[in-house]
């Protein structure tokens, strides 16, 4: 049976008469073969050309076919390949090799049938994961270009709004100004996922170029402050700022993006927090001289113990009935990972939380 696809296998054999049988049985077969006589230049190749199937001897000398696997499985920018391990050796060996990462494995002497059926059921697999990773990029190409036609709407529709609001189109009456009002809050917040989302895909899809200068994190969070103290004062609760008068607070970062970050965390203390206050402090010089850390701490409701493992997920929105798309915090994950640094959470329920962001100086 001819193969539907035109796959290319890469054969990995020390021996030229071991490679010369498998090339003849798979080429008859309509396979296109390439040959590779030790374990650096099989990675040369599958690095250069990536194959779809790696037919893989597992004694070699130097390099052998163990390593070799190990190698493909560490290299996280080759795709999804499967490797079929040759083997003359016992189970325990066989159990090494598939532990390392090999899909299926064939002994020696190759019977022709059996070999023929573990290259077709490996490529069926190549073939599936394929398909799926498509579909999935489709997707998010789908959602991502959704998302950004949505914002040119609710961006005019907020404009139009505000000047409603202004009084800009004429006098409205108290009941309309009322209405107009919890409308404008209401598309705020639609724009706002919108963006997140936007933001998300952009992160994901490698679309997104960060624009590093230095950053005074205690203005940026002064600002941050400012912006959000009325937001906080409807709820009467209070931001407080803290600096650790000592060491340096300035980083190398995306001003816009750490923005984005503390905006979020801060906002979030804001929305779960119903009395007392949210405590944004600056910590120079830790955990070590070449970071600096920030904490942003609150008196809400807390988290349960069993969320926080999952808390900066992709949609993973939590338990509380306040809770949102469950963007905002993986989206804050990922602005902090793309400048070298960490997040984390410690919280108890019914005493607050604590978020900890800390970013390396970088100067």
């Amino acid at each position: 049976m001819q193969s539907s696809y035109s796959d290319q296998i890469l054969v990995v054999d020390d021996s030229p008469d071991n490679v010369f049988l498998i090339k003849t049985i798979l080429e008859e077969e309509g396979y296109k073969i390439s040959t590779a006589e030790d374990g650096p230049s099989a990675l040369a190749q599958i690095t250069a050309s990536g194959p779809d199937l790696v037919l893989l001897d597992v004694m070699m000398p130097g390099m052998d076919g163990y390593e070799v696997t190990r190698r493909i499985r560490s290299n996280a920018e080759l795709p999804f390949i499967p490797i079929l391990l040759i083997t003359a050796y016992d189970s325990p060996s066989v159990a090494q090799g598939l532990d390392l990462g090999a899909d299926d494995f064939i002994r020696k002497p190759v019977a022709v049938e059996e070999l023929l059926a573990r290259v077709r059921s490996l490529l069926r697999l190549k073939h599936s994961i394929y398909e799926r990773d498509e579909i999935a990029r489709q997707r998010e190409d789908f959602v991502s270009r959704l998302t950004h036609d949505l914002r040119t709407p609710l961006v005019a529709a907020d404009r139009m709004l505000t000047l409603f609001e202004q009084g800009a189109l004429g006098d409205l009456s108290a009941t309309m100004l009322e209405a107009i009002s919890t409308m404008v809050r209401s598309n705020s917040n639609l724009l706002q996922m919108v963006n997140t989302l936007l933001e998300v895909y952009r992160f994901e899809a490698g679309r997104k170029s960060l624009a590093f200068q230095p950053v005074d994190l205690y203005e940026l969070l002064g600002e941050v402050a400012k912006a959000l103290t009325p937001l906080a004062a409807e709820k009467g609760l209070s931001i407080d700022l803290k600096l650790n008068e000592t060491g340096n607070t300035k980083v190398s970062a995306d001003r816009l993006e750490l923005n984005r970050l503390f905006t979020n965390l801060v906002g979030n203390a804001i929305k779960f927090t119903d009395s007392g206050s949210v405590t944004i402090q600056v910590l120079a010089n830790i955990p070590t001289p070449e970071y600096t850390t920030v904490e942003v701490t609150d008196t809400g409701t807390g988290i349960a113990v069993e969320e926080l493992a999952t808390l900066f997920e992709r949609f993973r929105s939590g338990n509380h009935k306040r809770s949102g798309s469950g963007l905002g915090l993986y989206l804050s994950r990922r602005i902090a990972e793309a400048h070298g640094g960490t997040i984390q959470v410690r919280s108890e329920l019914g005493k607050g939380s604590v978020f900890t962001v800390t970013l390396p100086i970088r100067q």
